[in-house]
């Protein structure tokens, strides 16, 4: 976007980025990175907190203790909190998937992951609704299982 056409809060933005960028570019090994956002409501602020980045699976802790060490968190009722926050996350997630309606129970949970995935995957690169996508894949999969 040009610099002209940007809100003063769009280059708030992109100027805490920039800022985070240059610390995370300074950070490697395990650890969190900072992230850029805006607060909600109707006045957003822009903010920036640490945060396990999942898109760089090697800066993940792999083990609970590795977590406490990262995180400088070393209380039970913490981490069981935390634990409980990702797990509602979780199933929010998975209990709100837009494809899960079309998939068949009686698949494999493989062929049931692939569909998700290819369902999804051509509704973004083409730009149809999932609605459209699951009519155009839906048949050719349980073609694909009622000949086994």
């Amino acid at each position: 976007m040009a610099v002209a056409a940007q809100t003063p809060q769009e280059l708030a933005v992109e100027q805490a980025q920039a800022v985070a960028n240059v610390e995370n570019a300074k950070r490697s090994g395990k650890g969190t990175r900072i992230a850029v956002g805006q607060t909600r409501g109707r006045n957003p602020h822009v903010i920036s907190w640490e945060r396990f980045d999942d898109s760089l699976p090697d800066t993940l802790p792999k083990t609970l203790s590795e977590f406490m060490e990262i995180a400088k968190v070393n209380d039970e009722p913490t981490i069981v909190s935390y634990l409980l926050d990702g797990f509602n996350s979780a199933a929010y997630t998975a209990a709100s998937d837009p494809v899960a309606e079309f998939v068949e129970p009686t698949w494999s949970e493989d062929v049931q992951k692939q569909f998700r995935i290819v369902v999804r995957n051509y509704s973004n690169a083409t730009g149809v609704s999932i609605e459209d996508a699951v009519a155009l894949i839906k048949p050719g999969i349980v073609k694909s299982q009622l000949a086994k």
